[in-house]
């Protein structure tokens, strides 16, 4: 087994799902990782912080020489016995560090003279990070990417997770893009967006697709931002549009923003503080968008999503709020969706309901 991963396996240990030991400092994983990593650093936060300042300060020896200091006896055996229980169950891993250099060769050398073998990554966590970033960019040349586009509510999640040649955004932000769209569990930061985009994108890339469905988006999907080469390859992109009438799109809508919201609250906190959770969610919601209905319009719907809540608290009917959800519809979002939709008509290569979409797609492929 070779002792370093050059950069040209990147893509396979990726595409692998490689197990990955991440022995950066607990501060730099948090900022930004890979989905298939555990974090078992060589230094905790502040022994870094110390031999980062002994570095600049006194240079690399001096720095080299307190890591040790720091790192050693039981705190150093503490550090390979982490390393040795992740190996047992996952002996295929590879370590890496930031930039696959001192702490990438200390901890392989420690665990090789505790018996174990393990490669390490060439380049570390910055040169895989630019790899991806680099994978980003370069998507829109492999395959022609196709905006799926409907108004609110039509079900565009749906008809992408039910196609093999769709990257679904939403799922890897983990928020479904509109003032209604958190979910209870927080999106990832940033660059692990961007990183689990670019893996994504990868095993596409591998399917070897004539197109790359994407559901059309903003530049920001809740706060998970696109990159910006990546979201300028979706504006000049073909649209087709998924056409479906409103008495299909309000129960959809109905079970997105409050049955389904609701039981997800309770599931993770119980039934009445679940339930208060949820009130506050619509509420923080539709005051997302106050500026742009207008303090008026914003306070009718307030006045329909409190009623609501009282009939559902009371009687257990969810039904009262397709009152808020049709009037949301009727001066928000349908008014707002038409009129980004005169904009891009031009793109537009075709339009049907969910059946034709499926078969022009099938017959695109």
């Amino acid at each position: 087994m070779s002792e370093v991963i050059p950069s040209s396996e990147y893509g396979r240990l990726l595409l692998e799902n490689r197990p990955l030991i991440d022995v950066r400092a607990p501060i730099e994983f948090a900022k930004g990782a890979f989905s298939h990593s555990i974090n078992l650093p060589l230094m905790q936060d502040g022994e870094r912080e110390k031999v980062g300042t002994c570095y600049k300060k006194q240079g690399q020896d001096a720095a080299i020489a307190l890591g040790h200091e720091l790192v050693k006896g039981k705190v150093k055996q503490q550090r390979i016995d982490a390393w040795h229980a992740q190996l047992s169950q996952h002996p295929d891993s590879y370590l890496y560090c930031f930039r696959g250099g001192l702490r990438s060769k200390l901890s392989q050398q420690w665990i090789k003279e505790s018996g174990l073998n393990i490669p390490y990554i060439e380049g570390g966590y910055k040169a895989m990070r630019t790899f991806l970033i680099n994978t980003i960019e370069q998507a829109p040349s492999h395959s022609k990417v196709l905006i799926l586009s409907g108004i609110t509510g039509s079900g565009k999640t749906e008809v992408i997770n039910q196609r093999d040649e769709s990257v679904d955004l939403e799922g890897i932000a983990n928020h479904r893009g509109s003032s209604f769209g958190k979910n209870i569990d927080p999106q990832p930061s940033q660059i692990n967006f961007e990183n689990n985009l670019a893996v994504r994108l990868l095993k596409h890339q591998q399917q070897q697709h004539r197109h790359l469905l994407l559901e059309d988006e903003s530049i920001l999907i809740g706060r998970s931002a696109l990159p910006h080469s990546f979201y300028h390859a979706m504006q000049q992109a073909d649209i087709i549009l998924l056409d479906e009438p409103l008495d299909a799109r309000l129960p959809r809508l109905l079970y997105d923003y409050v049955e389904g919201k609701l039981a997800d609250y309770e599931s993770l906190l119980g039934e009445e503080d679940g339930f208060d959770a949820f009130k506050a969610y619509l509420t923080q919601s539709l005051q997302g968008i106050r500026k742009r209905l207008g303090g008026k319009q914003h306070q009718e719907l307030q006045d329909l999503v409190d009623s609501a809540l009282r009939v559902q608290q009371n009687q257990n009917d969810t039904s009262k709020h397709l009152d808020w959800i049709s009037m949301l519809l009727d001066i928000y979002y349908d008014p707002m969706y038409l009129y980004q939709l005169e904009k891009k008509q031009d793109r537009v290569v075709f339009q049907g309901n969910r059946q034709a979409i499926h078969q022009w797609l099938d017959s695109h492929k």
